[in-house]
């Protein structure tokens, strides 16, 4: 059996490498909508790209959240608790993924290969169908019987706090970056141009919003140089920590206007672009903040030492 601190870092590690994936297809499916190619689709085709582009923002959501569960709730410490719920998190992630990836393929196959509509949601259909297969099938007919583990926290090393701190905010940096450059592009385009002046606003702010927190994320390895001269002490994992959680609200904000910013360009109307991105942000600070927050306990207070008469 693999101790504790090993299965928490196999855990974040295996839910970065799906993160990865789907915040390099984020940056794309944002800027889909602004590519010349995207207003010669049918309305099936780009309605299907909008829900994939949600899908996908559901299942980053759900990757990051073991991320301030990990920080707010468990103060890093190593839990089983923790495990549970970066498992948890990733395998409810996969269902969106999988159907994300189903709904891209059903879009580009047809313009690819020639297909008509049928012939892509035959494509589209059997790429969800072997993603579902290999991801919940499988593992599901060579699945171990469970192993009951205490829930009692083990005295995580503060080394061990600092890497998986560290590795957390390298789950959410790449992709934040992609999603930067994406945003930067955009605004070069000449659809982007043609949007009304309080929609390139928007952008703008989730631009700036985003630029935030790419530098919140990057700030503690800045601050593990130079103010700690890269010592691995309790200051810099509390900092560290700080610096990550705080990241999530800019990139909550960003995410969720970009995602209304799209399903404006889609519909053309306010009122659905507000309820796609006032859905991500709940959906956001759910799953990153009011979760967390609830299943976060009272703080242990330190056992006093006996007094001596």
């Amino acid at each position: 059996m693999a101790k504790l601190t090993s299965r928490v870092q196999n855990a974040l590690d295996e839910d970065r490498i799906l993160i990865l994936g789907v915040q390099i297809l984020i940056g794309f499916g944002f800027r889909a909508f602004f590519e010349s190619g995207f207003d010669e689709l049918p309305p099936s085709a780009q309605t299907a790209q909008l829900c994939s582009l949600v899908l996908l923002a559901v299942a980053f959501g759900l990757l990051v959240a073991p991320t301030p569960f990990h920080q707010l709730v468990e103060n890093g410490t190593d839990t089983e608790r923790t495990v549970r719920t970066a498992s948890g998190c990733a395998a409810a992630a996969l269902l969106p993924f999988a159907l994300s990836l189903g709904l891209d393929l059903m879009v580009a196959a047809p313009r690819v290969a020639g297909l008509g509509a049928r012939g892509g949601l035959v494509a589209g259909g059997a790429a969800a169908v072997v993603a579902l297969a290999c991801w919940y099938l499988l593992p599901a007919l060579r699945r171990r019987p469970p192993h009951r583990e205490d829930d009692m926290p083990e005295t995580t090393p503060i080394d061990k706090k600092i890497r998986h701190v560290l590795t957390e905010a390298r789950m959410v940096l790449p992709g934040v970056q992609a999603l930067l450059g994406f945003q930067l592009a955009v605004t070069l385009m000449q659809t982007f141009q043609k949007l009304p002046r309080n929609a390139q606003w928007l952008h703008l702010v989730d631009i700036l919003l985003t630029a935030l927190a790419v530098v919140l994320l990057i700030a503690p390895a800045a601050y593990h140089r130079i103010a700690e001269r890269g010592e691995e002490t309790t200051r810099f994992h509390r900092v560290a920590s700080r610096f990550v959680l705080g990241a999530m609200v800019p990139l909550a904000l960003a995410l969720s206007g970009d995602l209304a910013l799209v399903a404006f360009k889609l519909t053309e109307r306010v009122r659905p672009a507000a309820l796609v991105g006032g859905a991500a942000l709940v959906l956001f600070g759910m799953l990153w903040l009011a979760w967390p927050l609830t299943a976060r306990g009272p703080k242990r207070r330190p056992a006093r030492a006996p007094a001596h008469a």
